[in-house]
């Protein structure tokens, strides 16, 4: 649970909950600000490859099912799967929280809400 998404103005941040918060804001430093989310992983294994900007791990996925291909490795290069956009942030903190919680998210990604609408914790504010 070192690892952690949160959603402030819309944006995703990720924080190591390991660094202490700074004595002056109270505030950990967050590793990425991103607008949406991308996750890579094994569809068969439910492994957690990659997880952060869409950009990178669209990339990353691209060059890792490039060189598997061309090693030979054509089903491992295909069980890579790459689920973007955004998601609710209690699913990707589960995502890497939880060994194979991935693959059981992608099963029930049609059902899982927008990952930027209102939450029950948060007040509700209308529009005017």
């Amino acid at each position: 649970m070192d690892l952690q998404y949160q959603l402030k103005a819309g944006s995703y941040y990720l924080y190591d909950m390991r660094e202490p918060p700074s004595a002056v804001t109270g505030e950990r430093r967050f590793k990425l600000k991103t607008d949406t989310v991308a996750i890579a992983f094994d569809q068969y294994t439910g492994e957690l490859h990659q997880h952060g900007s869409p950009t990178r791990i669209h990339s990353w996925a691209s060059n890792t099912r490039r060189r598997l291909r061309a090693a030979g490795a054509l089903e491992v290069a295909n069980d890579i799967v790459v689920v973007s956009g955004p998601l609710p942030v209690d699913e990707l903190n589960k995502c890497l929280w939880v060994q194979g919680y991935v693959a059981r998210m992608f099963r029930r990604l049609a059902t899982l809400p927008h990952g930027k609408l209102h939450r029950k914790d948060e007040p509700f504010r209308r529009a005017a």
